[in-house]
This record gives C-alpha cells, structure tokens and sequence, in this order.
C-alpha cells in the first residue's frame, strides 16, 4: 500500500501535472471505486484543478469551487499519466480522468478492488475524510509519547493504527522499528522515555529518507515506480535475507493478508517471535532463538 513518502511524492507530482488545467472528462470503469452519490464526478467537468493535498494516505484533488476528488489507492491501486485521451485498461483500469494535455489513470492490480474514490463538496466534507491521527513529522516528542501510550498495543499496531498516526502503514512500520531496534510486538505502555524518543528519531528519520529516495528516483517524471518493496529496506519484504546492521536472516510473523518482517538479533535481543502458521506446526521443534535457528 502506498504509504507517507509514496503518497507525498504523488501529490507532489499531480501538483505539477495537473495544476490550472480543466478536467474534460471522468471515465469510471470499477463497479466499486465510486463510494459516493452526490455531487456526481461530472460536476467537475470544466473545473480547473486548484491544487493537491495528502490526507493519511488519502490523495485529493481540489477543483474550483471547493469540490474535491479523494482517492485512496488500498494496496494495488496506483496512478499513470498518458497521453491524452488514453485507453484504459481493460482488465486493471478503475477510471481516467481526462485533461487537454494528458490523462491520469487509476489501476489497481488483483483481483480484490478496493480502491475508492469520493467526489466532496466543501471543505466540511473534506474534514471527515480523516481518521484523527497526528502528522507523524509534525509532532513533537511529548505529543508522540502520549499518543503511543493512550492505548496498550503492540508497537506495529500502534504505529499504523490511523486514528494515532497519519500514513504508516505495513512497509515502513517495519523499516522504523528496525531503525529504532525495539520488537514490533512490544507493547507500547511498556516502552521508557529512552524507547520513546528513539522511535520517535527513527520515525522521523525513515519517512524523511525514502520521501527523498522515491521524489529522486522520479525528478521530474510522473512516479512510476509505487511499490511497497524497495530495494535499500532493511526488513520489509527481505525474508531470510541477511539484516544489513548485524547480517541474522530476516524473520517474519505472517498475517491473512500480509506480515511483519523484523531482525530478530538487533530488535527482540535474539529471540524469535511465533509465526502464527508455522509455530503452531512445528510445535516443540520451533526454535525460540536465532541462535537455534542458525543451528
């Protein structure tokens, strides 16, 4: 799912592409990717867009008059920018949206489409679209502190749960609490004021970087490359791969629909965490620290 730093640099990149020019036309091909009524997306035909804005991991586009268009891309959705009246694509194509000087596509990859869009009018309308959690390179170290122990969760949950913290998601979850060497199943009221503070560095540090990666990686072209697994990660997508800090084999905890990637050496000081498929298999035979594993 594209999260803060890919989601940034998208609204960055529509900012420049899309900015004082007037939306001909919406072509919506996903039966599900319309979540509202009224206004219809019609009515910003000949509207200028005015502007881009990031909410969560939310992209909206402003149109005069305050009518908005909020995108939220899930998993698989990701934006392309084509020629002018560009064919969509027939199997991956959720919508175009058709400008004098190029179309913007919305595909989203799979078979499970939940990818949204909301077509708002006002800026009241806007302000419900966000889930409440604060800007996490906005906060300060205090703030942070007492949004991560308002709740007694794990660290993971914490880090991505919206209603705390704005656009953390699964990949770069990962990468912070690598960064910070803390288990992502710490549970957050356990954590001292040093534990804090190193997540809340790590946080900072993380988001910033790859924001900067990704906006490079593009320059001056549409982003292309939207993935959440990045070569240069430390953890996230790197099973089994050695940790690039200490050179133990990434491990991972999987989940339904996706998993927790972790070093066991540099963040639970060894120990392995319960896979919650392979333990329950393995039983006796899980081996309960990456020294077992090794050997």
């Amino acid at each position: 799912m594209p999260e803060l730093p890919d989601v940034t640099v998208y609204v960055e990149a529509l900012q420049r592409t899309l900015r004082g020019h007037p939306l001909q036309r919406t072509r919506i091909a996903g039966i599900n990717l319309l979540r509202t009524v009224e206004p219809p997306p019609e009515s910003a035909h000949g509207r200028r867009v005015r502007g881009t804005r990031r909410i969560g991991k939310r992209v909206v586009l402003e149109f005069e008059d305050e009518l908005f268009f909020v995108f939220h891309l899930m998993i698989a959705g990701r934006f392309h920018w084509r020629e002018p009246d560009a064919k969509l694509p027939g199997r991956l194509g959720l919508a175009a949206l058709d400008f004098p000087h190029g179309t913007l596509t919305l595909t989203e990859a799979g078979t499970k489409k939940r990818a949204s869009l909301h077509v708002l009018q006002g800026e009241a309308a806007l302000a419900t679209v966000g889930r409440g959690g604060m800007e996490p390179l906005e906060t300060t170290l205090q703030a942070f502190g007492e949004a991560l122990k308002r709740e007694n969760h794990t660290l993971k949950r914490s880090l991505t749960d919206p209603r705390l913290f704005s656009g953390i998601g699964n990949a770069y979850s990962d990468e912070i609490l690598h960064r910070a060497r803390l288990s992502p199943l710490m549970m957050s009221t356990r954590l001292d004021d040093e534990s804090i503070e190193r997540l809340w560095k790590a946080t900072r540090e993380i988001l910033v970087e790859w924001t900067e990666r990704i906006r490079a990686e593009a320059g001056d072209d549409f982003p292309e490359n939207v993935t959440a697994f990045r070569d240069g990660m430390a953890v996230h997508g790197r099973y089994r791969k050695p940790c690039p800090t200490c050179g133990a084999p990434v491990q991972r905890i999987a989940y339904a629909d996706n998993e927790t990637n972790y070093c066991a050496r540099c963040q639970t000081g060894g120990r392995l965490l319960a896979d919650r498929s392979l333990s329950r298999l393995l039983k006796e035979d899980w081996p309960r620290t990456i020294e077992e594993l090794e050997g």
